[in-house]
């Protein structure tokens, strides 16, 4: 314990990792005055004022795209001119990943869904999905809350800790935040809503490179182990079949480590999207979403201490 503290105290990128987890678990941020709510709201009434029906597909897509650089590019800027007056940048790096963090939140809204679908509570289901998914809810059947349920916990685990991990590993705390700007755009703009069909379109594609990465490493991992042969095959012959790469991987990835139904059509608004199915045949159940749960926790645990042993390494070899 005593050479761990020591490692920590001479090597501040890996105090300020795990000072910010330790703060985001004693002092998490709630959901709804979250600072990032702030900013979907700001991307909203900015995206209102630009995004003109009207408009043709190509204005739209170039109005999209200038939107994203006008506010992500500001927000950066901002903090590297900040990251120039900060005595410690240690602790400039450990608030700004604890911004980013979701980790506390979506473990809680885990658990409420494993809570609600063990009883049956589809009202209470709906009702939580709502508040994170782009998609209609309301008459999600019990099987589709369950995969609706499935695919929030692994993509929320996904961009809400390993991406944002991952992009503080390369960039640290600007780049774990600047992340999660990006997932934050990437949904409120989302091209499933009607209003967004061709403005939302820049923001899911970057997006979607920034995700490709620690999305499909951390596919990896959750695929060792029990059933990895069945779960590693499945992602050369179905992963490429999502719409996006590195959820894609996620959901192929445990489907078939746990033999359960992914994906499939959805409602969005009144559109029905025809999306793959993946994974295995068995619909997801409560237990499944416990597994779900205790898998992805393994295997952030497991990402932490790799992820450790590269900056330690990594330090020492500068």
């Amino acid at each position: 314990m005593n050479d761990f503290l020591a490692i920590l105290a001479n090597n501040s990128t890996l105090l300020a990792m795990w000072g910010a987890i330790a703060l985001h678990w004693l002092i998490a941020i709630p959901q709804d005055i979250h600072p990032l709510n702030l900013w979907q709201r700001m991307a909203i009434m900015l995206a209102s004022r630009v995004n003109k029906p009207s408009d043709n597909r190509h204005q739209r897509l170039l109005s999209g795209l200038l939107t994203w650089l006008l506010m992500w590019l500001t927000v950066l800027i901002m903090l590297i001119a900040c990251k120039q007056l900060v005595w410690v940048d240690a602790l400039f790096d450990l608030t700004l990943l604890w911004f980013a963090l979701g980790w506390k939140n979506i473990s809680q809204l885990s658990q409420q869904l494993i809570k609600a679908y063990s009883t049956e509570n589809k009202t209470l289901c709906r009702q939580l999905l709502s508040t994170t998914l782009n998609r209609q809810t309301e008459s999600l059947s019990l099987l589709g809350l369950g995969k609706a349920s499935a695919e929030t916990q692994l993509l929320g685990y996904g961009r809400q800790v390993i991406g944002v991990l991952f992009w503080y590993g390369l960039a640290g705390g600007i780049g774990a935040l600047m992340y999660r700007l990006a997932v934050c755009l990437a949904r409120v703009w989302s091209p499933s809503r009607e209003q967004y069909a061709f403005f939302g379109y820049p923001a899911i594609r970057i997006l979607a490179v920034l995700d490709i990465v620690p999305l499909r490493l951390f596919a990896l991992l959750i695929a060792l182990g029990q059933n990895g042969k069945t779960a590693l095959r499945s992602l050369w012959q179905q992963g490429e079949s999502w719409q996006l790469p590195g959820p894609g991987w996620l959901l192929v990835a445990t489907g078939n480590k746990l033999s359960l139904s992914l994906g499939g059509p959805a409602m969005y608004g009144e559109r029905k999207l025809e999306r793959p199915r993946l994974g295995g045949k068995i619909a997801p159940a409560a237990l499944h979403l416990a597994q779900i749960e205790q898998v992805a926790k393994s295997r952030i645990i497991i990402w932490l201490v790799l992820q450790s042993s590269l900056i330690i390494l990594f330090q020492g070899a500068f």
